[in-house]
């Protein structure tokens, strides 16, 4: 159904134009960090490195991003927060790296069986990129645009143990982008993120997840794509602060 929504998305911009696509190799490092304060609230955060090219080749991107959470459910919560991407030196900005400024909402939820995990988020982003003048300077102002996210992440346990410590899992991964706002043109598809993978957990409370993803993109000029064949390591790091109830209460 994702790919079917995709190919609508940019089907009518690439049979009015010849389609160029670039294909480059990154690596994606990152942790993760989601820690239950109360039966209510909870925190957020995120850390990420990548790599630009031919998977050691200088940076693209660095992102911190922070989040207060309010828990519906045990299985159901909202998050909003703010993160701050460091765009590296690139193709319009040689130079000078691009500062964006990015306030999140999400509302993300759990689905659990013995042999499989799922999990989905809805997230919705207020994209804020300081504008470029040349190569070596930025310019006053920001250019603005939303972007919705939806991620279906899937995990199979392997073994007896199931999603027990030392034990490992599979990991399908599908994340839709699309962008909206006056100032998008050509892209409303923004991108497309497939991971294909293994989910190693370490302990009760953390897993270290690795695979492959291609990410494909349609750039700001519509008829150009990019498609990146992306090594991707993750370390996820779980917390429930909460006081145990004791029994009968």
């Amino acid at each position: 159904m994702i790919g079917i929504f995709i190919a609508g998305m940019y089907s009518h911009s690439a049979l009015a134009q010849v389609k160029q696509t670039e294909h480059i190799q990154q690596v994606w490092l990152a942790y993760f960090n989601q820690t239950r304060f109360s039966q209510k609230w909870g925190g957020w955060a995120d850390l990420h490195l990548r790599t630009k090219e031919d998977f050691f080749t200088n940076f693209s991107q660095s992102i911190i991003r922070l989040g207060l959470t309010y828990y519906l459910t045990d299985d159901a919560k909202l998050t909003a927060g703010y993160a701050y991407i460091n765009h590296f030196p690139g193709d319009n900005h040689k130079n000078i790296s691009q500062p964006e400024h990015r306030p999140w909402q999400q509302l993300q939820w759990h689905t659990k069986y013995p042999k499989l995990k799922l999990m989905q988020w809805f997230r919705l982003e207020e994209r804020y990129r300081r504008k470029i003048k040349d190569d070596n300077t930025l310019a006053e102002g920001y250019n603005f645009n939303f972007r919705i996210r939806y991620n279906f992440f899937s995990q199979f346990g392997l073994g007896k143990k199931k999603f027990q410590p030392g034990s490992f899992s599979v990991v399908l991964n599908d994340e839709l982008h699309v962008n909206f706002g006056k100032q998008v043109v050509n892209n409303y598809f923004d991108q497309n993120r497939f991971f294909a993978g293994f989910n190693y957990h370490v302990n009760k409370h953390d897993n270290l997840q690795f695979g492959y993803m291609n990410v494909f993109q349609q750039l700001a000029a519509g008829n150009r794509y990019r498609s990146n064949s992306t090594a991707r390591i993750f370390y996820f790091h779980n917390l429930d602060l909460r006081k145990s109830i004791a029994p009968g209460k």
